[in-house]
């Protein structure tokens, strides 16, 4: 959001619509009944507003903890939260430093994950920062631009809805083979308080500006574009010819899922064969046999219906589909970037 000099920023009832709405633009796996329960979980709270703030208006020791929801958004919809889950999280965080927290930022911002940090910034009376740790969305704890910058996801403060708290506490390319069963046997969510770090490391570590990007892209009329930080284009317009392989019923719950694929036949231009491969999310794109996208950039299906996102496992033959690529933050496309976020990192050679 533009801000004059000296001028608060607020996220008030009005911005919190406009957050969510921004949100849901490239938003894969959101549950829509997990949505609006968080929506109005953070209704319930966000009373005259949070604060948003940049990264560099802290003191620069000020403790910064990322907040995020982890594990199903089904789950989440069935098992419902107690309420106190974000700041019991970030609590315990606390307890384990010895030190409060100055500031909330997401881990990314598809959705209920960009609503989560809000609550607990509201919860807990500290400002939002205004970026994230991705850009963009990855399935996996550690697939974040705080890691990039050599931060660590540990120690991991988790609160599941029936009261319970762990504390993870290992290095930071195993948390999350030890997070997932954890997850699992909570109930398939929780909260997590993680990567805590000096204000001054993340300004160096941070995606800035993204949640200020999605108050503009939810405002009535904003094209879909202006939800991607460094731009988007559109691979191709077509129809869902078929779906091979496993699209993972369930993989939400469980990380890695299974591989599938989705073999789109273009209805326009050339009228290619478009072949999306999927592990988690789609990973690569193919046109008549030649790559044409591929993460780290995020490939996207979004319904030409009801223009919403849709996800691997709602994918049937017959839906027609815009297929977008959202290009990926620039850090993302350096060596170990792709080393993190490429093919590799999802089992698939180059």
């Amino acid at each position: 959001m533009n801000r004059r000099a000296g001028e608060a920023v607020v996220i008030d009832e009005g911005g919190l619509a406009r957050l969510s709405a921004g949100a849901r633009m490239f938003a894969t796996g959101a549950a829509e009944s997990a949505h609006t329960l968080t929506l109005d979980w953070a209704g319930s709270l966000i009373g005259p507003g949070v604060e948003l703030v940049t990264a560099e208006e802290p003191a620069p020791d000020t403790l910064c903890v990322a907040v995020s929801l982890v594990g199903s958004t089904t789950a989440l919809g069935e098992q419902l939260p107690r309420g106190d889950e974000p700041a019991r999280a970030v609590r315990a965080l606390e307890r384990r430093l010895g030190e409060r927290a100055g500031a909330v930022v997401a881990l990314n911002l598809a959705a209920e994950n960009a609503l989560v940090p809000l609550i607990a910034a509201a919860q807990l009376g500290v400002p939002l920062v205004d970026g994230d740790g991705t850009g963009r969305v990855f399935p996996l704890l550690e697939q974040t631009t705080y890691a990039l910058g050599g931060m660590s996801p540990a120690p991991v403060a988790l609160a599941g809805g029936s009261g319970e708290l762990v504390l993870l506490e290992t290095a930071g390319d195993r948390v999350e083979e030890l997070m997932r069963p954890v997850v699992l046997s909570v109930g398939g969510w929780a909260v997590a308080a993680c990567y805590p770090m000096a204000a001054g490391d993340l300004a160096r570590v941070l995606v800035p500006g993204t949640v200020s990007l999605l108050l503009r892209a939810g405002e009535p009329g904003a094209p879909r574009s202006t939800a991607a930080p460094f731009g988007v284009r559109n691979l191709c317009r077509g129809r869902i010819l078929a779906v091979e392989g496993s699209t993972g019923h369930g993989a939400d719950l469980s990380l890695p899922s299974l591989p599938s694929s989705i073999v789109v036949q273009e209805t326009e231009g050339l009228r290619r064969l478009v072949r999306l491969e999927a592990h988690n999310e789609i990973v690569l794109a193919l046109a008549d046999g030649a790559a044409v996208a591929m993460t780290p950039d995020q490939i996207c299906m979004i319904s030409t219906a009801d223009g919403m996102v849709v996800d691997v496992d709602q994918a049937v033959p017959g839906l027609e589909v815009d297929v977008m690529v959202v290009k990926a933050a620039p850090v993302w496309h350096t060596d170990r970037g792709q080393r993190l976020g490429g093919l590799h990192a999802f089992g698939i050679p180059l």
